[in-house]
């Protein structure tokens, strides 16, 4: 994620035909994984197009988990990610938003919050899920529209968890390139940014960061939690970008089941 991050600064200096820059940050793979686990495929129709996704489903679960992946890859390639989840009791949907695995269309930062909303809208009226509680997880760029989400959602959830997450789209890139942050904040539109986004989430929120993250710079993560109302909590692990999952799993679970209200 790191060479494809400083590609769109390189990018950003020899053009500035698109200023919010979607194209650079969201990296659609359509090579799909054999799914190990029993589940549900799901697809949903927005405009001309189609976001799919996968349902771990569960009964009598603790809570629903809805979970957005990061920038590249797509929802077969992050199928682990369920599975402290399922063994404690949690079912676990997951969406592949436009151009992503067996979804249709391009990204955009605009089309990716749309989208999003008319998701959840769609799952919490699903009747596996409108009866239980609902989490928000997300994973390095997901971390975004996660939190857009909560904002705009508040009273539907009951929790907020992000994991390597940055304050916005324009921050992240300024802290590649530092040298030329003026420009970047000039000319790079974060058209919605989790640090503005969670000063209104009242949910519990647990933030995830490692300190060793090569991909998003933990001074970012650190500045969003410190950025966030009460109630919170901060999860510092050791490892790569998004791994505390595989390398913390217990620890996670722990604390989500100690915030789940």
């Amino acid at each position: 994620m790191k060479t494809k991050l400083l590609l769109l600064i390189t990018t950003f200096f020899l053009q500035f035909a698109n200023a919010q820059m979607d194209d650079k940050f969201y990296y659609p793979n359509k090579v799909i994984n054999p799914i190990t686990l029993p589940h549900e495929e799901f697809s949903l129709k927005v405009e001309q197009d189609s976001i799919t996704g996968i349902f771990f489903k569960k009964e009598n679960p603790k809570a629903t988990l809805v979970f957005f992946h990061g920038a590249g890859g797509n929802v077969t390639y992050f199928q682990k990610m369920a599975i402290p989840f399922l063994n404690a009791n949690y079912q676990v949907i997951m969406i592949d938003f436009r151009g992503y695995g067996k979804s249709s269309g391009t990204p955009t930062h605009l089309n990716v919050a749309k989208d999003g909303q008319q998701f959840f809208d769609y799952l919490k009226n699903r009747k596996e899920i409108k009866n239980t509680k609902i989490i928000l997880y997300g994973q390095s760029l997901g971390t975004q529209i996660a939190t857009h989400l909560a904002k705009e959602n508040s009273k539907d959830i009951s929790m907020l968890i992000l994991d390597g997450a940055f304050t916005s789209f324009t921050d992240l890139a300024c802290s590649y390139k530092p040298e030329a942050k003026d420009v970047i904040k000039k000319y790079l539109v974060s058209p919605y940014s989790a640090k503005e986004d969670i000063k209104l989430v009242s949910v519990p929120k647990i933030l995830i960061h490692s300190k060793e993250d090569k991909d998003i710079p933990f001074a970012l993560g650190k500045e969003l939690f410190e950025t966030a109302s009460e109630p919170k909590n901060f999860i510092e692990y050791s490892g790569d970008h998004i791994k505390a999952l595989i390398i913390n799993p217990d620890v996670i679970i722990t604390k989500v089941n100690e915030n789940l209200k």
